[in-house]
């Protein structure tokens, strides 16, 4: 898995308890009742190379030749079949997710935007040569065709890992976009997810100013003064007020696309733009969330590294408790990947993997496509 953040690859080993073995001819399991168990039995990050991720980057701002897409697809590939090598050994099956280089769910003509359509590259096909195993991959597009904004996917897996009976919980990542799942116990119906705007997208692009990857330990967003008259007027953005199912990604957010920004300076940039997305995240739960009753949020992603943007999300959400992923004792970096694990492997059997209400698809989909290694 690489996300929104497009700092590196997690790969992770996953074991599942309580399924049945691969290819077994057998209906789907019920979603009602409690999940089968799950164990992460290893865990990798790879962080990309800078040529990559500067690649990877360009390619998402449309600042990229389609013979170098072409080319950055097959990159990418050797990148994940590097990561997956070792790991794989032990797999039965791999599931890749690969880099999101463009997501338009919605049409805008005025930026050329006249279908919904979605691209993930890294070649599945350089995955199966280099390791012999089954891959599944491209899971956006089957819920997109079935007029779904093929976001958020990963909630289907989080009901299965996450849910707990009798708690009411948000699971929530801070990747380079915030999106969030709530869970009502088991309650498959009740479950809600969408994507909340910007995590860590604008304030990776203010650490660039600083000549850094990402604001470590919060220290940038710490730094400066909040403008907050330019953070009252973003909050009024169409996307932050729409209710769900929605899903956006870094075409819509990023510096160029904030009135205002670059009036500031590089340390005022840094702390607005935080202070941007901790308060568009509280003000999605107060008024999506908060009403269907909360116990507790639990955050994972890179954001839930950063103390500036996690102390203004606890003030803001005060008294709702806001946990990550480590304070629960689960693994914050392997999250998503094991989510994509789980789809990987329901769609493998033929099984749905997605949840249309979170998404907004006419039906329920089998999100994936499988390549095979040959075995002659």
């Amino acid at each position: 898995m690489s996300g929104t953040s497009v700092d590196g690859i997690d790969a992770v080993l996953l074991e599942l308890s309580g399924y049945p073995r691969l290819g077994t001819n057998i209906h789907s399991p019920a979603l009602s009742g409690p999940a089968p168990r799950f164990k992460i039995l290893e865990h990798r990050a790879v962080p990309f190379a800078d040529d990559l991720r500067a690649a990877l980057l360009a390619a998402g701002r449309d600042e990229t030749t389609t013979s170098q897409i072409t080319q950055l697809n097959f990159w990418l590939g050797e990148a994940l079949a590097d990561a997956a090598a070792d790991l794989a050994m032990s797999a039965d099956l791999i599931a890749s997710h690969g880099q999101t280089v463009h997501h338009i769910p919605h049409l805008d003509a005025s930026r050329g935007w006249h279908t919904p359509s979605t691209l993930q590259i890294g070649e599945a096909a350089v995955i199966v040569e280099r390791t012999g195993k089954p891959v599944i991959s491209d899971f956006r597009p089957p819920d997109l065709a079935a007029g779904g904004q093929a976001a958020p996917l990963v909630p289907f897996a989080d009901r299965i890992m996450y849910a707990e009976a009798g708690v009411r919980r948000a699971v929530h990542n801070l990747g380079g976009i915030s999106n969030l799942t709530y869970l009502p116990g088991l309650d498959e119906a009740g479950v809600l997810a969408f994507d909340t705007g910007p995590a860590n997208a604008l304030i990776d692009e203010a650490a660039e100013l600083f000549g850094k990857r990402y604001d470590e330990g919060g220290q940038m967003g710490a730094g400066g003064h909040v403008a907050q008259s330019l953070v009252s007027a973003w909050l009024d953005d169409p996307y932050l007020n729409a209710p769900p199912p929605k899903s956006t990604g870094r075409e819509r957010w990023n510096l160029q696309q904030l009135p205002g920004v670059f009036e500031l300076d590089a340390k005022d940039i840094a702390a607005t733009v935080t202070a941007f997305s901790a308060q568009s995240i509280a003000q999605a739960y107060r008024r999506f969330v908060l009403p269907l009753g909360l116990d507790e949020i639990v955050v994972a992603g890179g954001g839930a590294f950063n103390p500036t943007l996690m102390a203004q999300l606890r003030a803001a959400l005060a008294p709702i408790p806001v946990l990550t992923f480590e304070e629960r004792g689960w693994n914050s970096a392997a999250r998503e990947a094991a989510a994509f694990a789980v789809l990987g492997y329901y769609a493998y059997q033929g099984w749905r993997n997605t949840l249309p209400h979170t998404t907004g698809a006419r039906h329920a989909v089998i999100a994936g496509k499988l390549s095979r290694p040959f075995m002659g």
